[in-house]
């Protein structure tokens, strides 16, 4: 069996932007698919690098790709797709991990050879090799999208409980553990992302910027001062605080809210 598949990524309005292990990142960068009415908000728009952007995956048919659910867009080639049950025991452990956490109970597991191309997106695709992270990352609610499928998912839980429910913070983040690949949806592009590298330190963060963190971190939420009135007086209140040895990978600036991560419209 063989296929070929013309005006794709030879395509020239389709840029690569990252490329790593059996991941490709591309760009549109022109979107011509649009109205008379909105060109204009298209134009702007590309003018501040908002542009459709895609993942691809090249199945060898050695190492699977795990995929959010509703993710895929289509593939092409000898390429099966199963839910990543391995038992009943994990099916409950993924069912846990989804109760407990924004991420979907069950992921997609795709095997075999050919491509597997994602929905596009108007978010920045980040790829992260484990193996400079220790061979484990925590990862912040809602940023998975692929990795893989030889990654093991597991969560990682607050080290203070009652300060997470305070902070308005879920208890659990997904953790992945391993040698590969995975892939996140970020709010920011790789050019803005921050990274801090901690030795017995710590870092205080006002919000939720962090993208990712190595999974050795302590993670807690606490007040910005020592009392109640002292963080009062700093007008900060409840700051997430990492400590120890590892790595923080964070953004600049949260996301807009404001916006459907919907290709097809953003403005809706």
């Amino acid at each position: 069996m063989a296929y070929t598949i013309y005006n794709f990524l030879n395509n020239d309005d389709v840029k690569v932007l990252h490329q790593a292990g059996q991941y490709q990142v591309i760009q549109w960068d022109r979107d011509l698919s649009v109205a008379p009415w909105s060109a204009q908000e298209a134009w702007f728009a590309s003018q501040m690098d908002v542009r459709r952007r895609q993942l691809v995956a090249t199945l060898d048919g050695h190492t699977g790709v795990t995929l959010q659910a509703g993710a895929m867009q289509w593939t092409v080639g000898s390429v099966q797709a199963s839910t990543g049950v391995k038992g009943v025991g994990d099916l409950l452990g993924k069912a846990v991990r989804g109760a407990v956490s924004q991420d979907s109970i069950i992921k997609p597991e795709y095997t075999g050879t050919g491509m597997l191309v994602c929905e596009p997106t108007w978010r920045h695709l980040l790829i992260l090799d484990l193996s400079q992270w220790g061979g484990s990352v925590v990862l912040n609610d809602g940023l998975f999208l692929a990795c893989d499928s030889t990654l093991h998912h597991d969560l990682q839980r607050r080290s203070n409980m009652s300060s997470a429910l305070a902070g308005n913070e879920g208890l659990f983040n997904l953790r992945l553990d391993g040698q590969g690949f995975a892939v996140l949806e970020s709010p920011c592009p790789q050019t803005e992302v921050i990274y801090i590298d901690l030795t017995n330190d710590e870092v205080k963060i006002d919000g939720n910027y962090a993208l990712a963190w190595t999974s050795g971190l302590t993670f807690t939420v606490e007040r910005s001062g020592k009392s109640l009135i002292g963080s009062a007086v700093g007008g900060e209140g409840l700051v997430n605080v990492y400590r120890g040895t590892g790595r923080i990978m964070m953004a600049p600036m949260q996301a807009a809210t404001s916006w459907n991560t919907n290709a097809a419209n953003p403005t809706s």
